[in-house]
């Protein structure tokens, strides 16, 4: 083995990556109830309904991977921790990106009148 693979990795500190998983828990929780109060609206589906859907379902999804990797131990690592980091924000991007074709259906009338209760 050479000298390179004994050195230390970098690591962050313990109080900054729970400040960073609490974060990241309450967005996904945002997340999850936007979908499922929008799932749990009655009433006919529109192709623009589905776009948004599959976008925000998706960044929810990374989101919750993101989540799962920031829970182990080895998240402490710098580049672990940066990683998860990154597959988060592309989560979050996705979600932000379907809920505002979310919102584009409604004001063009394509969408499901979420909006209006």
């Amino acid at each position: 083995m050479s000298d390179e693979s004994k050195a230390p990795q970098a690591r962050i500190q313990a109080e900054f990556r729970n400040g960073s998983l609490t974060a990241v828990s309450v967005i996904v929780g945002f997340s999850l109830a936007f979908l499922s109060r929008w799932a749990g609206t009655p009433g006919r589906r529109h192709t623009a309904d589905l776009f948004a859907v599959a976008l925000i379902v998706t960044g929810s999804g990374l989101q919750i991977w993101a989540l799962g990797a920031m829970l182990f131990i080895s998240s402490m690592i710098v580049a672990n921790y940066e990683r998860a980091i990154r597959i988060f924000l592309v989560g979050l991007g996705l979600v932000a990106v379907g809920v505002a074709v979310a919102l584009l259906g409604e004001i063009t009338g394509l969408g499901q009148n979420i909006l209006g209760g």
